[in-house]
C-alpha cells in the first residue's frame, strides 16, 4: 500500500485522464456490441477497477476493446437470434458466458499459461487485427447513413411470409413436445393459428430482417437499399465526428481527440435541438446485480458457446499481455503475465455480473496513463472510479449522444486497430506468412473469428514444419553473457577492445518461437559497451515475428548508443532487413560484413 501511494498526483491525473480518452470508446463499443452503451461503460468500470487492483501491470488500463467486441457482437447476434429476439430470455445467457470467459483467464493464468501466448506467429494476429478493423469499420457503414432496418417497413414487410411461416413451425413444435399434435385432426393447431396477432408476425418478421441485416455479409447484402434512403442530418454527424478525431490530432495530442469530437458534435446536435437518431438510454444509479444469471442459469443452454468463451478468454490474454509489454517498454518494469491474466479475469466475470462487456488491456489507455504520470495500480483503479462518477452523474446526459457519433468514433477505432505495418510489408514478406495473414483476414471478416484464428495456426504450424525441414537447423540457441563461448576465429581479437565490443552469437532460425530469448539480447549488452557485433553465420531463416523483434532490439540499442556490427547474414534473413529498411536506416550498409575478419579491421580502424 505505501508503494501505492507514493505517487498519488501523477495515478490521480493518470487515472482521470485515461478515464476520458475510455468514456466515449466504452460508449462506442456498448453501441456495436448490441447491448448498448451501458453495457460498455459497466465493462470499463468494473473491468478496469479490479483488472487494476489485482493485475500484474501496474499502469495497465482495462475496458472493452475492438478485438473483444468483434468476438462478443458475434456471440450476441447469435444467442438473441436463438431466443427471438428477446434480450430479456438472452441476456442471462450472453453473460453467462461472459462470466465462463473470465473464469477460463482466471485458470490459464492459476496454471502458469500466460508465459505461453507469445508463441502465436505474427500473421494470425496481423490478419486478425486486421480483420477486426475491416469488420468495424463495414458494420459501421449503415449507422453512418442512417440505415436501421427497424425503421425501413418495406424491407420488415418483405419477411412477413416466413415470419408466419416460422410462427407455424413453432406452434407444431410446441405442441409435439405437449403431446397435443395430431396429423388426423389440426383442430388445436388451427386454434393457436387464429390467435396470431399482426403485432406478433411483425415482431418475428423485425428479427429475421435483422438477422439478414447482422453481420459483414449482412451489412453488405444492405447497402446498396440503403445509399437510396441516406439520412443525411446522420452522415453529417458522422463525417463531423471523424473529421474532428483527426483533425484535433493535428493541433494537440494532449487532449483525447475522440472525446473532443463526442462533447462538440453531440454539444450541437442538442442545442440545435436536431432530429438525430440517439443511442439506447442509459439507466441511472449504480449498476444493478444481474440475477437471472444464476436464478436461470442451464448447462445445457451455455454449452454451445464454451468454445467462444475460450476463445474470449484467449483473445482477452493476448491483447493484455501485448499491452503488459508495451507498458514495460515505456516504464522499465517487468510485469507479472500469470498474475495479469487472474486479474483480467477477475475483472471479466465481475463486469459479466453486472451486465459488462469483457475487454482486456486497452494500449492507448495505458499509454496515455504513463504519460500523464500514471505508476502504480491506483492509477486504473481510479480510472474505473472516474467512469462510475460519470455514469452517475452526467448517465441522462450521455443518453443524448447521437448513435451516428459513436459510429463515426467505431470507423476511426477501425481504421486504428488494424495492422498498417503488417499491410505495408506484404510486398516484401514471405509467400507463406502472406497467405497465412490473408487466409486468417478473409476467414475472419467473412465467416468466423474464432475459427479463422484456428485455421491460421494450422497453416502456420504446417508452414512452420516444413520450413524447418528445409532449412536442416538445430532449434534456437541464445545463450547467456556468462555462458558464450569465444569461435576460432575470434581468438585474436584486440584485448584492449573486449570492454568497448561485445560479440554475440545467434545460432538456429528466428522466428516466433524465439523471439522471447531475441529480446534478452539488448539487455545483455554491458553498459561499457560501445559497439556490439552479432554473429548470424548460423541463422538459415528469419521470419516476420523475428523480423520486428530484431528491429526492436536494434532500436533498443540505437537509444543505448550502441552500434550494432552484423557479420556473415545469409541471404533470407539479409533480404527481408533490406525490406523493411533496417539495413540500412537502422544499421548502416557499410555496418554489415561478410566475415568476422573483416568487421575486425574495422573495429580496429575506427575505435584506435
Amino acid at each position: 500500500m505505501k508503494n501505492i501511494l507514493t505517487n498519488i498526483r501523477g495515478d490521480a491525473f493518470g487515472g482521470i485522464t485515461a478515464g476520458i480518452v475510455a468514456l466515449p470508446l466504452a460508449l462506442a463499443f456498448g453501441v456495436s456490441s448490441g447491448l448498448g452503451p451501458s453495457a460498455g461503460l459497466y465493462g470499463a468500470i468494473f473491468l478496469g477497477f479490479f483488472a487494476a487492483l489485482l493485475g500484474g501491470t501496474p499502469t495497465q488500463i482495462s475496458g472493452p476493446t475492438a478485438p473483444m467486441t468483434a468476438i462478443s457482437m458475434i456471440l450476441i447476434a447469435g444467442i438473441l437470434q436463438a431466443n427471438d429476439g428477446n434480450i430479456d430470455k438472452a441476456l442471462p445467457i450472453i453473460l453467462s458466458v461472459f462470466i465462463i470467459a473470465g473464469l477460463f483467464q482466471i485458470l490459464i493464468g492459476a496454471i502458469g499459461l500466460g508465459g505461453y501466448i507469445k508463441y502465436i506467429p505474427y500473421p494470425v494476429v496481423s490478419g486478425f487485427m486486421t480483420a477486426i478493423g475491416v469488420i468495424i469499420i463495414i458494420t459501421n457503414i449503415l449507422p453512418i447513413i442512417g440505415y436501421y432496418v427497424d425503421n425501413d417497413m418495406e424491407r420488415i414487410q418483405s419477411f412477413k411470409p416466413q415470419a408466419e411461416e416460422l410462427i407455424i413451425e413453432n406452434i407444431l413444435r410446441d405442441e409435439a413436445e405437449e403431446g397435443l399434435l395430431v396429423l388426423e385432426d389440426f383442430k388445436e393447431t388451427i386454434s393457436r393459428a387464429e390467435k396470431i396477432t399482426e403485432e406478433e408476425i411483425m415482431n418475428e418478421a423485425t428479427i429475421l430482417a435483422n438477422k439478414e441485416n447482422s453481420g459483414v455479409i449482412g451489412a453488405i447484402k444492405s447497402l446498396p437499399r440503403a445509399l437510396r434512403t441516406i439520412n443525411y442530418l446522420e452522415l453529417i454527424l458522422a463525417l463531423s465526428t471523424i473529421i474532428i478525431i483527426y483533425g484535433f490530432k493535428k493541433i494537440t495530442t494532449k487532449v483525447p481527440s475522440t472525446l473532443v469530437a463526442l462533447l462538440i458534435v453531440s454539444g450541437a446536435a442538442i442545442l440545435m435541438d436536431l432530429d438525430y437518431r440517439r443511442i439506447e438510454e442509459i439507466p441511472e444509479g449504480f449498476p444493478i446485480l444481474n440475477t437471472a444469471i444464476f436464478t436461470q442459469f442451464s448447462f445445457g443452454t451455455i454449452s454451445p458457446y464454451i468454445f467462444t468463451a475460450i476463445t474470449l478468454a484467449f483473445l482477452g490474454a493476448i491483447d493484455s499481455l501485448l499491452t503488459s509489454v508495451v507498458a514495460d517498454n515505456m516504464t522499465k518494469t517487468n510485469h507479472k503475465p500469470n498474475q495479469e491474466l487472474i486479474g483480467q479475469g477477475i475483472g471479466n466475470s465481475i463486469a459479466g455480473v453486472f451486465g459488462g462487456l469483457p475487454g482486456a488491456g486497452a494500449t492507448i489507455r495505458t499509454v496515455v496513463n504513463i504519460n500523464a504520470g500514471g505508476k502504480s495500480k491506483l492509477s486504473g483503479m481510479i480510472a474505473g472510479v472516474f467512469l462510475l462518477f460519470i455514469l452517475l452523474v452526467l448517465g441522462p446526459l450521455a443518453s443524448k449522444i447521437p448513435a451516428a457519433v459513436l459510429a463515426g468514433i467505431l470507423i476511426t477505432v477501425g481504421i486504428g486497430v488494424m495492422d498498417h505495418k503488417g499491410l505495408k510489408a506484404i510486398p516484401y514478406m514471405p509467400k507463406e506468412e502472406v497467405l497465412i495473414m490473408i487466409v486468417v483476414l478473409l476467414l475472419s471478416t467473412f465467416w468466423n473469428l474464432v475459427y479463422a484464428v484456428g485455421v491460421g495456426l494450422i497453416i502456420a504450424s504446417l508452414v512452420f514444419m516444413k520450413k524447418m525441414g528445409d532449412a536442416t537447423a538445430d532449434k534456437s540457441d541464445l545463450k547467456p553473457l556468462k555462458e558464450e563461448k569465444s569461435w576460432a576465429d575470434e581468438t585474436n581479437f584486440p584485448e584492449e577492445m573486449k570492454d568497448q565490443v561485445f560479440i554475440k552469437h545467434i545460432k538456429g532460425p528466428i522466428f516466433f518461437g524465439s523471439t522471447s530469448y531475441i529480446q534478452i539480447l539488448a539487455k545483455q549488452i554491458p553498459d561499457t559497451a560501445s559497439h556490439v557485433i552479432i554473429r548470424m553465420d548460423l541463422v538459415p531463416y528469419l521470419d516476420q515475428s523475428g523480423l520486428y523483434v530484431l528491429e526492436d532490439v536494434f532500436l533498443e540499442l540505437e537509444k543505448k548508443e550502441v552500434a550494432v556490427l552484423l557479420v556473415d547474414v545469409q541471404n533470407q534473413p539479409l533480404y527481408l532487413m533490406k525490406s523493411i529498411d533496417i539495413v540500412p536506416d537502422l544499421i548502416a550498409e557499410e555496418h554489415v560484413f561478410e566475415s568476422f575478419d573483416q568487421c575486425t579491421k574495422w573495429i580496429i580502424k575506427n575505435l584506435d
